[in-house]
């Protein structure tokens, strides 16, 4: 399992879009096969950060992600709204077993 947290600062007046292109790009997404999770969540003391929770059932499945239609249209659309770069760590499960997951 190949965790991914994405974190995103957007500007103020692009919050709204920026969530419903989000939660768009979420709902394609949790359809892909390689795809065991994907959650969409906004900071609670700060409207405008954003992590994006990404569970890849493989490296293979997050590389063929990045390549759908609907990862890159979010892709073009977020990124004027975006007030710095955004970042990612990458992790691995240390509990509960990974094959819980599958």
């Amino acid at each position: 399992m190949h965790i991914l947290h994405v974190f995103l600062h957007v500007k103020p007046e692009y919050v709204e879009a920026f969530k419903a292109a989000t939660v768009e790009n979420a709902r394609n997404s949790i359809q892909e096969a390689g795809i065991a999770r994907f959650e969409v969540i906004q900071q609670a003391d700060d409207p405008t950060r954003f992590v994006l929770v990404e569970f890849y059932r493989s490296q293979d499945a997050r590389a063929q992600h990045r390549e759908t239609a609907h990862f890159l249209s979010w892709r073009d659309t977020i990124t004027d709204m975006l007030a710095t770069p955004l970042t990612r760590t990458e992790y691995v499960i240390i509990f509960p077993d990974e094959n819980a997951w599958l």
